[in-house]
């Protein structure tokens, strides 16, 4: 679970971790800890540790200023990141960047909020579940939402926009 100010790395992180299951009766969102918000490799081991027979990817939401899907698979994961220039501010971020080989933006941190930021991975990473690439696209590109917005459209779009509000009521977020 990671509600706010739960983060075990960084205590100032806020935000939210899921797992999501694609199961024969539909879909299962279920929280994960908060380190995953920290940690690539820490959200990765959780998601692989679900065991589940169906689809599984994690949606982080970082601080609502980013987020990240995570999609473990055997020969690594697909991973697609909201705003690379997070990296210079977030460990997730960086961890991601560094994974998919891709330097961290060159930027000086008092020009970062000038810069409009852009997405960096897969934008096909649930493509097979049923949301293209052309449709990530667009909500990742849509840069007058929050992070928490764009992963609730992502939700939406795929069938599983109630299990996710249920959890996140849970949570309290």
């Amino acid at each position: 679970m990671a509600a706010a100010g739960t983060n075990a790395s960084d205590p100032d992180i806020e935000g939210y971790a899921v797992a999501v299951v694609r199961e024969d009766a539909g879909w299962k969102v279920t929280p994960l800890n908060s380190s995953a918000l920290d940690s690539l490799e820490d959200a990765e081991l959780q998601l692989r540790e679900l065991r589940a027979a169906g689809a599984v990817f994690g949606l982080l939401n970082v601080d609502d200023e980013f987020f990240v899907v995570v999609r473990p698979a055997p020969n690594g994961a697909g991973l697609l990141l909201s705003d690379a220039t997070a990296a210079l501010d977030y460990d997730v971020a960086e961890d991601v960047l560094d994974r998919l080989h891709v330097d961290v933006p060159d930027l000086d941190p008092d020009e970062v909020d000038d810069v409009d930021p852009w997405e960096e991975g897969d934008l096909a990473v649930l493509a097979d579940l049923g949301l293209p690439d052309g449709v990530m696209s667009i909500i990742v590109g849509d840069n007058d939402l929050y992070a928490d917005e764009q992963l609730g459209m992502i939700a939406a779009r795929l069938g599983f926009g109630d299990e996710l509000a249920q959890v996140l009521d849970t949570l309290g977020i």
